[in-house]
């Protein structure tokens, strides 16, 4: 039990950065579906699925190729110039690739060609923030935490007041959401630069550029592979036809819109991915620490336990008080609400990301055995497989379910994924994961949300009710994953 209790320390201090920057991240989702329609919300989280995708390309593995070559000190000057010229020919060079093909990347944002300044300043954020991810590694190695933490959340911070002033108080548009991110993102850059200006004292050596290339590049088709699990499905759903809108929403919707709804209720699962993400964070550590004791796999399987009652619990509470929590007052939107009542046709999907989440917190804890055992080159065919169950399932279920289709498509990618890592990692470390006692908690709380959300009884949709029954379901868990318990289903 006290290592359990480390790891939930460690979960706390790692994950504290990442959770108030993510936080106040989160607060402009309130603040956009408040200044946005749907349709402009839409567009925005096109701009920014396609960053996701075109970052990938941009540092092409090389924080990953820092951190492995540089963990060793000396030298590591050398190995910081190196990169960062190379992230500076490459950053550059596609920058103006992008801007020459503009008229042709540009649609598939649904941006027009009077939007080209908006597009150019989506490339000088991707330059940027190119520029900024060795400096970030060099302030980890270092184990200047405090200094990264600090600039984590300065880029966050200024993005956040910028986007309030530009919106709320001179009345721009979407511009000024690229526009936040780029001063947010330049700034921040200009810090990190002079912070590690020093490590730039090293030379440009061609021996180090192909053991970089050689390391980082084999993680591009594993990036890719991760954005398309994590943002081409709106892609997919801008792609609808009119008449799939039309049948399944209203004539009023157009495809921005849809997809802008989407996007909002999509962002209620953060309650569920920085569980997961803080988790992840002290995770890897943890196992490596006590990857040779003797009782290191029934540890592992008293984590699995307690990570699922925190997971359950989370997924009922938010899931039945779904409505409730996307109605809940803004204090600095006066009348405004957490999301928008525009954007509530998609709540809907909100169970079904969670799970989805859920399921990535296992992919997270079964990796143990993959990196004990130094098997992580199964990690980009487990993703590749992913990403075509995420490719088949949104082309397949999208025009006939839309939203519902995507969100199904994210919960198939995460279960599919996990229980393959689950398979590759349990050959290499035998855990005693009580996976039968796992899948019964994963079945009763969906049914619970389920019987739930649909029931025609109008005194189960009372709030009273749904507490009462969010605790029986909250006891079942716990006595089922009861933790001391013997191992084994």
């Amino acid at each position: 039990m006290s290592r359990i209790k480390e790891l939930a320390s460690d979960t706390a201090v790692y994950g504290l950065s990442s959770v108030v920057a993510r936080f106040l991240n989160y607060l402009l989702v309130p603040f956009y579906t408040e200044f946005f329609a749907p349709g402009e919300y839409g567009v925005i989280s096109l701009i920014y699925a396609g960053i996701v995708f075109l970052n990938v390309l941009f540092t092409f593995g090389m924080e990953s190729s820092y951190i492995r070559y540089a963990s060793e000190r000396e030298g590591s000057r050398n190995v910081f110039r190196t990169i960062q010229t190379l992230l500076l020919g490459v950053g550059t060079t596609l920058a103006v690739l992008m801007y020459v093909a503009g008229d042709w990347m540009m649609p598939v944002m649904s941006l027009t060609p009077a939007d080209k300044t908006i597009f150019s300043v989506l490339i000088g954020i991707l330059w940027f923030d190119s520029l900024s991810i060795v400096p970030y590694a060099e302030l980890r190695l270092v184990r200047k935490s405090w200094t990264y933490a600090g600039y984590r959340l300065a880029n966050v911070g200024i993005n956040l007041v910028l986007n309030i002033y530009l919106v709320a108080g001179l009345g721009w548009g979407i511009e000024a959401v690229l526009w936040s991110n780029l001063a947010a993102s330049s700034i921040t850059a200009l810090g990190l630069w002079f912070h590690t200006w020093g490590q730039l004292g090293g030379t440009f050596d061609a021996a180090i550029v192909r053991q970089v290339l050689l390391f980082g590049l084999p993680y591009v088709p594993n990036g890719l592979g991760f954005a398309i699990n994590e943002v081409i499905d709106r892609f997919f759903i801008n792609s609808m036809s009119y008449d799939t809108i039309a049948r399944l929403y209203g004539s009023e919707y157009t495809a921005d819109d849809i997809t802008g709804i989407y996007n909002a209720c999509y962002k209620l699962a953060i309650f569920m991915l920085l569980t997961v993400q803080m988790f992840r964070m002290a995770w890897q550590p943890f196992f490596m620490k006590y990857a040779k004791s003797d009782d290191n796999t029934s540890t592992f399987a008293a984590v699995f336990d307690w990570f699922n009652i925190f997971a359950a619990t989370i997924f009922l509470l938010i899931s039945l008080f779904v409505v409730e929590i996307a109605g809940l007052k803004v204090p600095f939107l006066g009348d405004g609400t957490l999301i928008n009542s525009r954007y509530w046709a998609g709540l809907s999907i909100v169970p079904m990301l969670l799970l989805a989440y859920w399921f990535q917190g296992w992919f997270v804890i079964f990796s143990a055995g993959i990196f004990i055992k130094e098997k992580t080159k199964l990690l980009p065919g487990i993703t590749a497989v992913g990403a075509v169950v995420t490719l088949v399932l949104n082309i397949l279920l999208v025009p006939v379910l839309g939203m519902e289709g995507a969100a199904l498509a994210t919960l198939a990618c995460y279960a599919i994924t996990s229980g393959l890592i689950l398979y590759y990692s349990h050959r290499e470390m035998k855990v005693p994961y009580r996976m039968v006692r796992a899948f019964i908690t994963i079945l009763v709380t969906a049914t619970i949300v389920g019987l739930v959300t649909y029931s025609a009884i109008e005194s189960v949709q009372t709030i009273t009710a749904r507490l009462v029954i969010s605790l029986i379901g909250i006891l079942f868990v716990f006595y089922t994953l009861k933790p001391g318990r013997a191992t084994g289903n």
